[in-house]
């Protein structure tokens, strides 16, 4: 598992923790899935005003929201030139995050793994638009979140 990650905000985030918990979230949507580890993902963590202009320059919706996916499903290869699967970039709103996580009464943490979850499973194609489609992603987001020992 390769991770890229970059904090665009103006907060001190503890980026070697978000690293730990966002891998292992990954990790464990890639074991559920039977795909490879042997992958590739970026993560940004951004402010409002970022996440508002991106949902609504790629997805003509002009409010903010919690987080963004931009899968790439290609292949590429590591540092070793190993085959490696390029999943794409997770885009995380941290002050929305910090919201939901209030609303719902859980951890910062745990907000964050659920969204990395969300969007990795995005990035391999999974949608909630149909409602058989979002009951089978929900299946799958409470299937990581139980294995990962953060399921609320």
């Amino acid at each position: 598992m390769n991770l890229l990650i970059a904090n665009d905000t103006n907060e001190d985030l503890d980026l070697d923790l978000i690293r730990k918990k966002a891998e292992k979230t990954i990790t464990e949507v890639l074991r559920v899935e039977n795909i490879s580890e042997n992958a590739e993902v970026s993560l940004s963590i951004v402010d409002r005003q970022t996440i508002h202009k991106l949902n609504k320059d790629y997805r003509n919706v002009d409010r903010e929201t919690d987080v963004l996916s931009f899968p790439l499903d290609e292949e590429g290869f590591d540092m070793e030139g190993n085959p490696l699967i390029l999943l794409g970039d997770i885009v995380i709103c941290l002050d929305v995050a910090e919201g939901q996580a209030a609303d719902f009464g859980h951890s910062l943490e745990r907000e964050i793994m659920y969204l990395i979850c969300h969007s990795t499973l995005h990035l391999l194609g999974y949608d909630h638009i149909e409602e058989d489609d979002k009951k089978v992603m929900r299946s799958k987001e409470k299937e990581v979140m139980k294995n990962l020992g953060v399921f609320k």
